[in-house]
């Protein structure tokens, strides 16, 4: 299969894993006629009007969706509104796999293997207890998440309407999915388990989540989270002042990595990151802490790259501890390092159909179509060379991950929607 090839060419070299999101947005004509066809079929224009017409039946799912909290490994609550929302909107059947991903098969016409995918994430990053409930200003929408991806969510719903009422048929397969654990630390597990272990014969994937119409990543762009403890006996400051403490290990621990990763990305390219995001322990001020952690993010464009720095942490780990145990303090402290994140590296060349489709589709939009990278679900399938495109979710929005986040519908509402479907009707092909 033509994935299979191109994950051998880029694991050999051959394909170069940092030129290929750069290509040029060129749109062969053979796929600017082909959307254009399509876009001008009596059904399609049938469904568009039908994305306009329902989009405050959209709204309100918006808001339904929205208004049910679902941090990563918390879905279920909202998974279940959002099998709801598919089983009324009519698919052939529903099921919710073992890690939570809520998926709707519509069955094509033509029996051929392969399904194609389009999904948003069920998940936010806010933790259990925040206050969602959605508030209107005027013509906008407030609440955390609202967007990010819930927006998205309510795109599947509303094109699967479309398509039903315009009675649509498509040749492949769809798989309409509600994924889990895009956020965070919930580290892509529902794409994994769908790509990994679901044993769904998978051969492309559309996800929406982000941005403006016109934003397309063709590209993942790799992490890899570690959290360090490091524990110690602990005891009071004054009366043990001396013994091994696990806050000045873990100081030493993040300077020796700082110096380290810091000449490594300074002089690399393509670009490679690290960042210390999160540092806790003690009891108080006045206590020798018996443990202390930090969590470290590192990314990078290149999967060799990631890996590099990655190879640098951990030594940097073990020196850092080895020389403060050395120092001349009062017992030791020993380390665990817990990796807590790994998301794959990869990108996909502009010329495959996938990608040419949806430049052609958004062309036709009147947009001008931007590849890049990004860390999304896409991540997974791109790793393996599947076909896999990242779409963003139109309209005005802002403050994503914030308390502050807002939606409000415009024109670009209802045209990505309309892009969307474009698009996944492309990649599936019309049935008769």
């Amino acid at each position: 299969m033509k994935h299979i090839t191109l994950s051998i060419l880029i694991a050999m070299g051959i394909v170069s894993n940092t030129i290929l999101a750069q290509e040029s947005t060129t749109v062969e004509k053979k796929y600017t006629k082909e959307v254009e066809r399509l876009a001008k079929n009596k059904m399609v224009i049938e469904a568009f009007g039908h994305i306009k017409n329902q989009m405050d039946e959209t709204t309100e799912d918006l808001i339904t969706l929205t208004e049910v909290l679902a941090p990563p490994f918390m879905e279920d609550e909202r998974g279940k509104v959002f099998a709801k929302m598919l089983e009324n909107a009519g698919v052939d059947s529903i099921w919710t796999d073992k890690v939570g991903n809520v998926i709707g098969l519509r069955k094509g016409t033509s029996g051929e293997s392969g399904y194609v995918g389009v999904d948003a994430h069920l998940d936010v990053v806010f933790p259990e207890g925040t206050d969602v409930t959605v508030r209107k200003v005027g013509d906008t929408l407030k609440a955390p998440g609202i967007g990010d991806d819930t927006r998205g969510l309510t795109m599947l719903i509303s094109m699967l309407k479309a398509m039903n009422k315009a009675k649509i048929e498509t040749k492949k397969d769809l798989l309409i999915v509600g994924t889990v654990g895009e956020e965070g630390l919930g580290d892509l597990r529902g794409m994994k388990y769908l790509f990994n272990e679901s044993g769904l014969d998978i051969d492309s994937w559309i996800a929406i989540d982000g941005g403006s119409l016109g934003r397309i990543s063709n590209a993942g762009l790799g992490s890899k989270r570690y959290k360090l403890l490091v524990k110690g006996q602990g005891g009071h400051s004054w009366g043990a002042f001396g013994l091994a403490n696990p806050h000045h290990a873990l100081g030493k621990a993040i300077d020796v990595f700082s110096k380290a990763a810091w000449e490594y990305t300074s002089g690399n390219s393509p670009k490679t990151s690290f960042n210390v995001g999160r540092i806790g322990g003690g009891t108080s001020v006045n206590s020798i802490p018996f443990e202390s952690w930090m969590e470290v993010d590192m990314r990078a464009i290149d999967p060799k790259n990631l890996d590099e720095i990655e190879a640098i942490f951990k030594k940097s780990m073990e020196q850092g501890i080895s020389e403060y145990n050395s120092s001349g303090v009062r017992g030791e402290v020993t380390y665990e390092l817990i990796k807590i994140g790994d998301r794959p590296s990869g990108e996909l060349p502009a010329s495959l159909p996938l990608i040419q489709r949806t430049m052609a589709a958004t062309k036709y939009f009147g947009e001008t179509p931007s590849l890049g990278r990004g860390s999304t679900n896409i991540n997974i399938p791109v790793s393996k060379g599947i076909p896999s495109v990242c779409i963003g979710r139109g309209g005005q929005g802002g403050g994503a991950h914030s308390l502050h986040e807002w939606y409000l519908n415009d024109e670009e509402a209802d045209e990505s929607i309309q892009l969307a479907l474009l698009i996944t009707l492309s990649q599936a092909g019309l049935g008769k």
